[in-house]
């Protein structure tokens, strides 16, 4: 079978530069107009993207005042994207460790259905500690424990979705019965994180489950995606580090006892479009003129976790702890590491770096380069997809889909249209079976 390539088209308010909401070709106000974001759904699916993706957050921090941040929770806006596309995938974030099983899977059972099987769920466990302190708690529960209760928390979500057989709803009018209950099953969980009699109360979803999503990729992060996820968002800056991570996820992914193909893994590409490479770098380098410098240090600080306010702007990083003392962000705390150490950046080259990405990779340049760079990691084993991070919205994805999918559907490596009605099917990946009809039939057989 030819392989194909997957694009996921990540949506963050007027674009992935932090300082696109500045540029006089974006507008601030539209980040709470829910057809904005409608409009932004149907520019993918208009380029046939296997589906759209909304991060998410629980708290407010400093970065607010000089930053937009999210403004609306994903899963409600989904639902509304739902009503407005036909085809394209909807994957919301949601974090295991403040959420609880039930409800949770309950919410991404309803989008399932509402959008005729297109929901995914990417898998969080957080990674600041002022979210906490909105739920009920001092401080945020320690890296490898965040990780133990997520891998409880999704057994729990499997066993909800699977708690309705396919075939549990009879509606039998005449008989007056609406669902077998031989086929609706309690999951009568007892763990160390919960607690939970079930079954849910939505049927089964259209998927079986909604596509498994993941974004960590330190040890404990790429151990989980091995065990659950169906597709991974990642960042690596070189195609080297990219091919380590590739081939690094799917030995794991096979040592977990699973089919190295039933994981795709996306990279993140933040694509500034010219139709020059000239237009494009002077693209970049206006938005870079509008980064405000006191609101990127804060990042940064925060992703390292060092207090960086008072050090030169043109001199080097200091010196940095090992990543096995950062408790969140470990992998991208590596990733900002490397990178300074490699092309060896100043603090003001480096906050340049990440203000279009926050780590994942920015390329500047034609419709050509990018679609060169994107076949490139697909083919030499770094990825089997992109996470396309548009530095503008919605301009960034107009260029992205009018100019650079043509070339990649030329090239023969991505579909001119849709061949399946389900996120699972865009992804290439099987509908499972539920857990419960698997046992019956092993009773009956």
């Amino acid at each position: 079978m030819t392989r194909t390539l997957h694009l996921n088209a990540f949506l963050m308010g007027v674009g992935h530069h932090e300082a696109a909401w500045r540029h006089p070709r974006t507008d601030p106000r539209r980040i709470a107009d829910v057809r904005h974001f409608q409009e932004l759904a149907r520019i993918a699916e208009r380029g046939t993207l296997d589906s759209v993706f909304l991060a998410d957050g629980l708290a407010v921090g400093p970065a607010v005042r000089h930053n937009i941040q999210a403004v609306f929770e994903p899963l409600t806006l989904l639902a509304a994207l739902a009503t407005s596309t036909e085809h394209i995938g909807l994957i919301a974030t949601a974090s295991t460790t403040y959420h609880e099983p039930f409800n949770l899977a309950r919410k991404f059972a309803s989008l399932d259905h509402l959008s005729g099987g297109r929901a995914g769920w990417n898998i969080v466990t957080s990674a600041q500690a002022r979210e906490a302190r909105n739920f009920n708690l001092d401080d945020h529960p320690a890296h490898a424990e965040r990780y133990r209760r997520a891998a409880e928390f999704v057994d729990v979500a499997i066993k909800l979705w699977d708690s309705w057989e396919d075939d549990a709803l009879a509606l039998d009018a005449a008989a007056g019965i609406f669902a077998d209950t031989d086929r609706v099953h309690e999951i009568d969980h007892h763990g160390p994180h919960f607690r939970v009699q079930g079954p849910l109360n939505t049927p089964r979803p259209p998927q079986g489950r909604p596509l498994l999503v993941q974004a960590g990729s330190s040890a404990d992060g790429v151990a989980f995606a091995a065990r659950y996820a169906e597709a991974v968002f990642t960042a690596q800056q070189t195609l080297a580090d990219g091919q380590v991570f590739y081939a690094g996820l799917k030995r794991a992914t096979a040592a977990a006892g699973r089919d190295p193909a039933g994981i795709k893994v996306l990279p993140g590409i933040a694509p500034v479009i010219g139709g020059t490479e000239a237009e494009a770098r002077a693209l970049a380098d206006e938005l870079e003129a509008l980064i405000v410098p006191e609101h990127a240090l804060a990042q940064l600080s925060g992703m390292t976790g060092l207090d960086l306010s008072g050090l030169p702007l043109d001199g080097p990083l200091p010196d940095l702890p090992d990543v096995s003392a950062v408790q969140s962000h470990q992998s991208r705390y590596q990733l900002v590491v490397d990178l300074a150490r490699r092309e060896r950046l100043t603090i003001r080259q480096l906050i340049g770096r990440l203000g279009g990405g926050r780590g994942h990779r920015v390329v500047a340049g034609t419709p050509e380069q990018i679609a060169d760079q994107i076949e490139r990691w697909f083919t030499e084993g770094a990825a089997d997809g992109f996470n396309v991070m548009p530095p503008l919205l919605p301009d960034g994805l107009s260029a992205f889909v009018d100019h650079v999918v043509p070339l990649l559907r030329r090239r023969g490596l991505f579909r001119h249209e849709y061949a399946g009605r389900t996120l699972r099917e865009h992804y290439g990946l099987p509908r499972p079976a539920s857990g419960y009809a698997a046992a019956r039939a092993l009773v009956t057989a």
